[in-house]
């Protein structure tokens, strides 16, 4: 039985692809092996977001054609997409594959059985208008299912290379994106994660259908608890997402929604289509539709120009918002793009502290927003077990409301809809006593 080994850099979009190709495989009759052991086929899935992630996607290559010299060395995702030449530079690579057409991808390997002649499969992402459709039909973590319904970004941030490594915004066909969501309802899942590249741009490329309509029609798919936004901007939720959020019993409170930074100039500066009060104006109104919403966000510190004052600002804005949790990352400079070519680049220790500050902030904010909930009860499904002090089974889940919460229960419970009760709050951990299984009799008084 042939064997192929995956290795994943990146972002939970290339996670999602990877799982995507390996169905491919399986099919053809594969077995799925670790990276570390010698395998027929190794195929890494890159990223280019920053300079060190092509690095680290070249390392990871050059290691799997020293495991095994023989072997079919493949090389797929955003580096590939971009730096096609670069990577058949490496000796050993036999296959490179960007972003798009990975649907041919087990006929390029027949071709490459039959004569060794590296291939470069990598064309113009520009000119990609159609969503590539590969489905993922199980996941190893068995409550949340991701659903990938669009690829691409017409932003072109002047940070951001991924315009140019994931072609622009295109969809994946509603009905295509329904069928899905019913199959995985099917295969057990109570919760759908929507993701994408620029996951908001839903229905840019479609006629009178747009992400708010997706909601609706997902609202209907029977079965289905739970439908998480893995992202979007603030820009894009307009009056009539609000009133999904609002009226719909299965949507997520919690929206992942990224500032990028808490000043007006650095903002213009990004190229970001928003400012700092139309932001704030927008939360506010979410709130009121979805009252205890969590509201999770990107920042980038650091940006070059941006000065102590710009940060302060930025800082206090950050704190009136009041964020559930802040990913917080250091301006990284991406060649070929206008950020890396500006002037005023920030001092890498002024970064670091900066970084720093913002995470404390974060995890007051994180420890005020949970705070919030002890003595409520709240929907979680445990995801996996985790070990309790005294050995006991404890669970671990998310609640709707992105909360972590860990509480006593059988491992039979796993993937099942639990009513919690929050009896201590943590930064990154929350305590629970189940009170019931949704489903289930009542066990305990709620």
């Amino acid at each position: 039985m042939p064997s192929v080994a995956f290795y994943t850099l990146g972002c939970k979009v290339n996670f999602y692809d990877t799982e995507a190709i390996w169905q491919l495989f399986k099919n053809e009759g594969y077995e799925q092996v670790d990276f570390e052991q010698t395998a027929d086929v190794y195929l890494i899935n890159t990223c280019t977001v920053t300079n060190t992630g092509d690095k680290k996607s070249r390392q990871i290559i050059r290691r799997a054609v020293r495991r095994n010299p023989d072997a079919i060395i493949a090389v797929t995702g955003c580096y590939a997409q971009t730096s096609p030449a670069e990577i058949l530079d490496i000796p050993g690579v036999d296959l490179v594959i960007g972003t798009q057409d990975r649907e041919k991808l087990m006929d390029y390997i027949r071709e490459l059985h039959e004569q060794r002649q590296p291939i470069n499969a990598v064309r113009n992402i520009m000119k990609t208008r159609a969503f590539e459709e590969l489905d993922v039909p199980d996941f190893a973590e068995r409550t949340r299912a991701f659903l990938k319904i669009q690829e691409g970004c017409n932003n072109f941030c002047t940070f951001c290379i991924i315009p140019w490594s994931r072609g622009l915004s295109r969809s994946r066909e509603a009905e295509s994106v329904l069928n899905q969501a019913r199959q995985l309802v099917a295969a057990g899942y109570k919760e759908i994660v929507l993701t994408g590249i620029h996951t908001g741009g839903y229905g840019d490329d479609m006629e009178n259908y747009d992400l708010t309509d997706l909601l609706w029609d997902l609202d209907k798919v029977e079965g289905l608890e739970r439908i998480r936004i893995s992202s979007i901007e603030a820009s894009q939720i307009d009056d009539r997402m609000i009133e999904v959020l609002n009226k719909s019993s299965k949507m997520c409170r919690h929206l992942h929604i990224p500032l990028q930074a808490g000043n007006d100039e650095v903002l213009k500066r990004m190229r970001r289509k928003y400012t700092t009060q139309e932001f704030a104006e927008k939360i506010a109104r979410i709130r009121e539709a979805m009252p205890n919403v969590a509201i999770t966000t990107d920042v980038i510190v650091g940006f070059p120009g941006e000065t102590d004052e710009h940060f302060r600002q930025g800082y206090e804005f950050m704190k009136q918002v009041g964020f559930s949790e802040m990913h917080v990352f250091p301006y990284s400079k991406r060649t070929g793009t206008p950020a890396a070519r500006m002037e005023d680049q920030v001092d890498e220790e002024v970064k670091h502290a900066r970084v720093h500050e913002l995470i404390d902030l974060s995890e007051q904010m994180q420890l005020e927003y949970a705070q919030k909930f002890v003595g409520e009860v709240v929907d979680v499904i445990p995801e996996r077990n985790t070990k309790g002090d005294e050995g006991a089974g404890m669970l671990m889940g998310y609640s709707d409301n992105y909360l972590q919460v860990i509480f006593e229960g059988d491992e039979s419970l796993i993937g099942q809809l639990c009513r919690v009760k929050i009896t201590e709050a943590g930064v990154n951990e929350n305590q629970g006593i189940l009170t019931r299984v949704i489903g289930q009799e009542p066990n305990v008084a709620s």
